[in-house]
């Protein structure tokens, strides 16, 4: 029996404390990397639930808003961490979250990546090309340094696109080996550290 129906047949509809805590540390965490704390706690109680849930369900769950729940069923919907799926004889919404660690983690990264890095990526390169093209009243050292910036980040965003093709598996396996290749690294030398 999943954790919703035992709370549901109870009066008290306390979730499994295991459940509870990780929902709530899900929330922290969410509102330490800028999210909404009630998004990221749905996103957890999704996570977690076996059976898809309603926009009720949630709410009743949480003790939130009817409307909190809704914008932030929205979000995540926009950010593709859950999805809605019908549930036979039943014409409400029912959501479930992606399940895949892999997906969720490329999901926000692209959503990230989209709402914040591209746009500065941007604005470095057209500051780049303004000094390139007029360059007065820009010390040598100031465009020195927007060079090297401008090299950094597009090293790190085409470093990222190359990332999004590799396998999960693979990506696992170098994870794992960790200090192995950082100890690889070192045997190869600081050959370009300070770009």
């Amino acid at each position: 029996m999943s954790f919703l129906s035992v709370m549901t047949e109870t009066s008290d509809r306390s979730l499994p404390l295991a459940v509870e805590q990780i929902v709530l540390r899900w929330g922290d965490l969410g509102g330490q990397w800028g999210v909404n704390r009630s998004v990221a706690q749905i996103q957890a109680l999704l996570y977690l639930s076996e059976r898809p849930l309603t926009a009720e369900d949630i709410a009743t769950t949480l003790g939130l808003a009817r409307s909190n729940v809704s914008n932030s069923l929205k979000e995540l919907l926009a950010w593709k961490l859950i999805h809605r799926v019908p549930v036979l004889g039943d014409r409400r919404d029912h959501y479930e979250a992606e399940t895949d660690l892999w997906q969720m983690a490329t999901k926000v990264a692209q959503g990230r990546k989209a709402r914040e890095i591209d746009p500065m990526v941007a604005a470095i390169n057209d500051a780049v090309a303004s000094v390139d093209g007029q360059g007065a009243g820009v010390s040598a050292e100031v465009r020195a340094r927007l060079k090297r910036l401008q090299t950094f980040v597009n090293t790190v965003d085409g470093w990222y696109q190359q990332m999004l093709g590799v396998p999960p598996e693979t990506l696992m396996r170098l994870i794992r080996m960790g200090s192995k290749v950082v100890s690889l690294l070192k045997f190869v030398g600081p050959k370009d550290r300070g770009a």
